[in-house]
């Protein structure tokens, strides 16, 4: 946390949303005090968080183990030295986005689907996030510039979805998200809004009656993609939140990615989708790792991501398995790794 802000204690602790937002660990001594581990350096860390900062509030914090130093949460979130080593072929722009910006926030990859901008802000700092390096600055959005997506929308009839992300959709305001939908319902060839989100992960409060409320009023499809990468990031707070929108017919889908020391094992994929599926949600894509540069230690050996998913559609029913898949810049969609026949 910011030097100016106290250090939160189990009797003052943040309620609402907004004010877990804005009471999240971004100081690694504060941080790695909290969770009692002592024999890490910060010092030794300020090369990783100069351009990536540290950003993790509490509900996620507290479900890593105290003492834990490899924790497979703590490790998604907690800044690497080996982040600064250079590594052949990792890249800031890995998926090659910034050719696909025809208008400032406004990502057109793949037919038929257009991706929003609508923030630069995220809840978490996973440190794998294949926009870490993103030009967020360069994406900052006036009412003049979301005016002109939507044009760009309307004018566009082969594009029936529309995607937020960002950053984290659901940093955004209700209200801020009440407008961009009121503007995506005036084009008529727009059938779907899918929302990119960790929120319900990582901020289970942000499912709210708010936002409910915003969700249920709109005409437009709904389906929200959650990214979960490891059956400990659900406890019941999470479940509770993600009840919540199963009981307004939401449909909810997961996709994770494949992380070294995290879940690059099949008893911790098998028992992510179970415990999804047992929380109304479907697992969706499993992903190779994004080649972003500061991300090389999660990386997996191909040989090992087979094995990895061949143990899982022998252990678990097909609709339990997700699509194991990888991202190619200029690749008209997600391409599936397909494993040999065994």
């Amino acid at each position: 946390m910011d030097s100016s802000k106290p250090v939160i204690t189990a009797t003052q602790q943040p309620e609402t949303w907004q004010e877990i937002l804005q009471s999240c660990f971004t100081q690694a001594d504060q941080f790695l005090s909290y969770l009692k581990i002592t024999h890490q350096v910060p010092d030794k860390l300020a090369g990783a968080t100069k351009n990536f900062p540290l950003r993790v509030p509490l509900p996620f914090a507290q479900r890593i183990e105290k003492g834990n130093i490899n924790d497979p949460l703590l490790l998604q979130i907690l800044p690497q030295l080996a982040e600064l080593d250079h590594a052949t072929g990792f890249t800031d722009d890995p998926l090659n986005e910034y050719t696909f910006t025809p208008r400032q926030g406004l990502l057109h990859k793949y037919h038929g689907r257009v991706l929003m901008i609508t923030t630069s802000s995220c809840a978490i700092h996973c440190r794998y996030c294949f926009r870490r390096h993103f030009p967020y600055d360069s994406h900052r959005q006036s009412k003049q510039q979301w005016s002109s997506n939507f044009d760009y929308i309307r004018e566009d009839h082969t594009i029936n979805e529309v995607i937020l992300s960002g950053g984290d959709p659901l940093n955004c305001s209700d209200e801020h998200l009440q407008w961009i939908t009121g503007e995506l319902e005036k084009i008529q060839h727009i059938k779907r809004l899918r929302i990119h989100t960790r929120m319900p992960t990582v901020i289970p409060q942000r499912i709210d009656s708010g936002l409910i409320n915003w969700l249920t009023q709109t005409n437009l499809k709904v389906v929200i993609v959650l990214h979960c990468n490891h059956a400990n990031e659900i406890d019941d707070q999470v479940a509770r939140a993600l009840a919540k929108l199963s009981d307004i017919k939401i449909p909810l889908l997961n996709q994770s990615v494949l992380l070294a020391n995290i879940n690059d094992n099949s008893k911790v994929l098998i028992a992510l989708s179970e415990q999804l599926f047992d929380c109304g949600v479907q697992p969706y894509y499993l992903h190779v790792l994004d080649k972003v540069a500061g991300a090389a230690h999660f990386d997996l050996e191909n040989n090992t991501i087979v094995q990895l998913y061949k143990e899982l559609v022998e252990n678990l029913p097909g609709y339990l398995v997700p699509k194991l898949v990888r991202e190619i810049a200029g690749a008209p969609a997600k391409v599936p790794v397909m494993p040999p026949s065994w």
